[in-house]
């Protein structure tokens, strides 16, 4: 048998649709029910979510926005983020949500390749100066407008645009169609369990898509309730606010559990029902530590930028814990060789059909870079893996070099592109590596005539670099290794460290 997951399709998206009234399509059921708690802080109602996402809808396209206009968000960890995104869908726009992390020197080249219509901006999140900014007190103003019309149309035009890294060393836009929020139905049984009634903690910031989608959107879909944690929240507080608030559902990266495992108890929490996890690979014995400690489950999900999850464990059929779990129903995925599907246990690239409502329009502005992710009629994800004959997927790592920092993907060409420019080093290489069982972390190697000021090269990265993106190790060597064609050896970098330890 070939590996090769179809099980039938999803159901087609409505046409006309549109993003924001789909995610909001609930809220007349039950105007009064709590939409979202920032824990400790304010408290939305779908009524009150409503009117503000399509008050910002109208107050957008007062500044002269027309639909299929970009809008980019240079916004923080508050509420603002999610009703933004949801006000410009509901309008036709496209938002470009953006990590707070981000530096005026990453910022700048994005501006120039969306030319947005306008800037939505937090003056506490770093963005170069620019006439089409909107600040934050205009921006919460647009709330009280009258209720702007859902602008619907095709499923298949543009709703958002996510900042994704890629091996070439530049962010690629990945360009999302308003059925993309379709395709997480497939999300509510395949991997959350969700139902109306839950109230879904998650530990993310609200800008994270993380958050965005399983925090935030999908809670929001079938109308139950979201909490976030206000800002400052330290994990080791997590698991109060749990059980102080009834969360049932906790969702959270993997690093998130390790923090909370690492208290002497955790106290009870009597109406979780289960964890989820994404971002980055659950170390097994991450997860058997937290059933043990909680007598609840945790269920993990794999995917990427361009297509979200669409692999995953789910109460209705687990994964052990050293699989990624199995495509969720509707999903068409294939585990790939040259020549297509490989035989099952066998190792390949893992696939999703294009057919996958989820899956990205493409990256924007670069329809070469985006053909050569395909592979016929299937997308590559550049990750390798197995399936067996229960379907479920093992991960065998990435076919490149990208590292993960606490659930983004991060480019060792970027993060060396940026740290060549410091004077004294000659030759970098970026790599990440483990620090002890179950972390990792991006470090940098590099030559130079001795070694460097080690709180220099933390202060210039910094500086220059989103928090995620920065080294915390910086290694003097008297050479990089390289292969016969030049480039750097970064899997012998990685290997180098752990051997020498």
């Amino acid at each position: 048998m070939l590996s090769i997951f179809d099980q039938g399709p999803p159901s087609p998206c409505p046409e006309p649709f549109n993003m924001a009234a789909h995610v909001l399509a609930h809220a007349e059921d039950a105007p009064d029910k709590l939409a979202l708690a920032v824990l400790g802080s304010e408290e939305w109602t779908y009524r009150d979510l409503k009117a503000a996402v399509l008050g910002t809808a109208t107050g957008l396209l007062e500044t002269g926005a027309v639909a299929g206009d970009r809008i980019l968000m240079r916004l923080g960890n508050t509420v603002d983020f999610p009703i933004a995104y949801l006000g410009a869908i509901a309008a036709g726009l496209v938002p470009v949500p953006t990590a707070s992390a981000l530096t005026d020197r990453e910022v700048a080249p994005m501006i120039e390749t969306l030319a947005p219509a306008a800037i939505l901006h937090d003056p506490a999140v770093a963005c170069p100066t620019d006439q089409r900014i909107i600040g934050l007190d205009r921006l919460r103003a647009m709330r009280n407008l009258p209720a702007a019309d859902w602008h619907m149309g095709d499923p298949e035009r543009p709703a958002y645009i996510i900042y994704t890294s890629g091996t070439s060393g530049s962010p690629r836009a990945v360009v999302h169609a308003h059925r993309a929020i379709w395709a997480r139905l497939m999300m509510h049984d395949g991997w959350y369990g969700l139902r109306s009634s839950d109230r879904v903690l998650h530990a993310g910031a609200f800008n994270w898509t993380y958050t965005l989608g399983t925090g935030l959107m999908d809670p929001w879909t079938i109308g139950a309730t979201a909490l976030i944690p206000a800002v400052g929240t330290q994990a080791p507080d997590l698991p109060n606010l749990i059980a102080q608030h009834d969360a049932t559902i906790f969702a959270a990266a993997p690093g998130v559990y390790r923090q909370l495992l690492d208290q002497p108890d955790l106290p009870a929490m009597p109406v979780l029902r289960h964890g989820l996890s994404a971002g980055e690979k659950l170390p097994p014995a991450v997860c058997e530590r937290w059933e043990r400690a909680t007598g609840t489950p945790v269920f993990e999900a794999y995917g990427m930028s361009e297509c979200s999850t669409f692999i995953s464990g789910a109460p209705d059929h687990p994964a052990p814990t050293t699989v990624l779990g199995r495509p969720q129903k509707g999903r068409r995925i294939a585990v790939l060789g040259p020549d297509g599907p490989v035989p099952l246990e066998t190792e390949g690239t893992i696939a999703v059909h294009r057919s996958d409502p989820g899956l990205m329009l493409g990256y924007l502005d670069a329809p070469e870079e985006t053909a050569a992710k395909m592979q016929g009629e299937w997308f590559l994800t550049g990750d390798q893996g197995s399936m067996d004959g229960d379907f479920q997927i093992t991960y065998l790592g990435r076919n490149d070099d990208m590292m993960n920092a606490g659930g983004f993907r991060v480019s060792p060409v970027e993060v060396e592109a940026c740290l060549a420019r410091f004077e004294g080093i000659s030759a970098v290489g970026v790599a990440e590596v483990n620090v002890k069982q179950d972390v990792s972390v991006i470090a940098a190697f590099y030559t130079a005539a001795a070694p460097l000021d080690e709180e220099a090269l933390h202060s210039y990265a910094q500086d220059n670099l989103a928090r995620y993106k920065q080294p915390r190790l910086y290694i003097h060597l008297p050479q990089l290794p390289m292969g016969a064609n030049g480039k750097i050896l970064r899997r012998a970098l990685r290997q180098h460290y752990e051997a020498s330890r």
